[in-house]
């Protein structure tokens, strides 16, 4: 199966990295979290943000950005509102690592100046500063799965009382 591995570096609102749990929980994502973070991951905003996905949850802790790039080999995909290309003109192949910085400075600049090849953006209008950081999250795994035609995700709904 493939496997889609998302990256929060020193996330600082507990219900943006909540609901990326959330998302992680439901698509199958593995969710790394990287430290120092603005909260504790027994948060109750964080808890109520994943509500009763958290046993569904592949969940892995690092110290710092230095300790999850020790303990991982990539490839890195780096999104960021100061990235040089569009993240859905990028191929993602298994394994890949979505990386994302924090909310208020986002990501090292040396590290995106460092790999501009993976350094990608989500499109928006020049006078927004940046999307919500987990709704950057989702768009980001929707565009890897969608590449991938959504391996062992439930591609159709049923109604409760009728049949389509």
């Amino acid at each position: 199966m493939a496997q889609l591995n998302i990256v929060m570096v020193e996330p600082e609102i507990p219900q943006n990295t909540g609901n990326v749990a959330r998302t992680c929980a439901a698509t199958g994502a593995r969710l790394h979290l990287v430290g120092p973070m603005g909260f504790t991951i027994d948060d109750k905003k964080l808890k109520r943000a994943g509500l009763d996905y958290w046993h569904l949850l592949d969940i892995t802790m690092y110290d710092s950005l230095a300790d999850f790039l020790a303990r991982n080999a990539g490839p890195f995909y780096y999104f960021s509102t100061k990235a040089p290309q569009v993240f859905s003109q990028v191929q993602y192949p298994d394994g890949c690592y979505l990386v994302f910085g924090k909310e208020t400075a986002g990501l090292p600049e040396e590290l995106l100046r460092d790999n501009p090849q993976t350094t990608v953006r989500i499109p928006m209008i020049s006078e927004a500063r940046s999307l919500n950081l987990s709704n950057s999250v989702a768009l980001g795994v929707y565009e890897a799965l969608r590449q991938w035609d959504y391996p062992a995700l439930q591609g159709q709904g049923q109604l409760t009382k009728y049949q389509w």
